[in-house]
């Protein structure tokens, strides 16, 4: 079966995001900021998995843009908490260089199928 790259990256993706809430959480003794983190940046990967299960081309193409929208939500998390000091640059980059990969990847697919209707 051939690798699903939206799939694989998204499911990275959430394990970095639960692993940085834990930081968050433990060493910083942040709750707020950091739940909305976690639910929205396991929430792209989910969506994404609802869409790889979807019943009908409709049905995918709704998860996906889901995802999307749960993967724009994250960057924003993710930027508030880096200049709110809760993260630092370099804690924040390789998350936000993630994320921005996986709304390209998206944001192709979703383009894709827009145009092959």
């Amino acid at each position: 079966m051939k690798e699903n790259i939206v799939q694989t990256k998204s499911y990275a993706f959430a394990i970095k995001i639960v692993n940085t809430c834990k930081f968050l959480q433990t060493e910083k003794k942040e709750f707020i900021l950091s739940k909305q983190l976690l639910r929205s940046g396991t929430s792209v990967g989910a969506n994404i998995e609802e869409a790889i299960g979807g019943q009908s081309r409709k049905d995918f193409y709704a998860k996906l843009t889901i995802s999307y929208k749960e993967a724009r939500e994250t960057k924003y998390w993710i930027r508030l908490l880096t200049d709110t000091h809760y993260l630092t640059k370099s804690q924040s980059k390789p998350l936000l260089n993630d994320i921005e990969e996986i709304l390209r990847i998206i944001g192709s697919i979703q383009k894709t199928m827009r145009n092959t209707k």
